[in-house]
């Protein structure tokens, strides 16, 4: 009986050995004070980019404006890639996944 619980604990040990390592293959940044843009990636597929201005600079309205988009590779193997605009009208973004709210 002690050896089939050592045999099941190796087998559970074997089976929880530690995933892939992820390394970052691409990493850039630009930050200024009313303005800034990033960009990176990684080696398992994921990968982001934006940038954002304030606009309408010491308005009332001032608000900040991004445009910006980001992929990885799901569960299934298929890769989801969204772009997007965060604004005064809030955030947008857009897939081929996602689903389109109908026109009112």
């Amino acid at each position: 009986m002690k050896f089939a619980i050592v045999l099941f604990a190796l087998f559970a040990v074997a089976l929880a050995a530690p995933a892939e390592v992820v390394q970052i293959l691409k990493s850039e940044s630009d930050v200024g004070p009313e303005s800034f843009s990033y960009g990176w990636a990684t080696s398992d597929g994921q990968t982001a980019e934006a940038a954002g201005k304030v606009e309408n600079v010491g308005l009332e309205n001032e608000a900040l404006a991004v445009r910006g988009a980001f992929s990885f590779i799901g569960d299934d193997g298929v890769t989801y890639s969204v772009t997007y605009i965060a604004d005064e009208n809030g955030f947008q973004p857009q897939g081929a996944h996602l689903p389109v709210a109908p026109v009112a």
